[in-house]
Parts: C-alpha cells; structure tokens; sequence
C-alpha cells in the first residue's frame, strides 16, 4: 500500500492532558514517522507519514485522544515531504 503524509492540527482542551505523549505512543504503535507539539495558540500539530490505512487510522483516534482531552476540532491537510525516519516530539511553537 503507498504511504501518505499528513499535518493536522487538533484544537480544544489539549494541552496539560498528555496529548503529546498519547500521540507519541499512538504512532509509534502504529509504525508512523514524523512528530507532534504543542502551539502557543493552545493546539497541538502533528504530522504522519507511513503506511495510509495506518496514517488514516491515527487522524481517526487524534478527533478523539486520550481520555482526558476534549477535542473540539481535527483539520488534516496533505505534506508532499515525509519527515526524517522515527518519531518525535518537538518544543512548543
């Protein structure tokens, strides 16, 4: 199956809930390259690259996240460049 690289931005009650780690942990699972941080504005961005049912699965479970966050919204846009190999999470920007 061909990979597939996306960014996505999550809003809403999702900082100090450990959504970057859940995130981290989810994607990791799953195989995916790229990374994840927080936004000064209040939102957490990622970005996925692997396999496309995998990358299409975690911006699934990224509308919901970990128990104690509240998603409000999930906006994915396509990446024409994947990211550098593993998976990490970056400083707040």
């Amino acid at each position: 199956m061909a990979d597939r690289t996306v960014r996505v931005a999550i809003t809403g009650h999702v900082q100090g809930v450990g959504y970057r780690a859940w995130v981290e942990r989810e994607a990791r699972r799953r195989g995916l390259k790229g990374w994840v941080r927080n936004r000064k504005d209040g939102s957490v961005e990622a970005v996925f690259s692997g396999e496309a049912e995998a990358v299409e699965a975690m911006t699934v479970a990224c509308k919901v996240g970990p128990r104690s966050a509240v998603v409000l919204q999930t906006a994915t846009s396509p990446m024409l460049v994947p990211p550098d190999s593993g998976f990490r999470v970056l400083p707040t920007e």
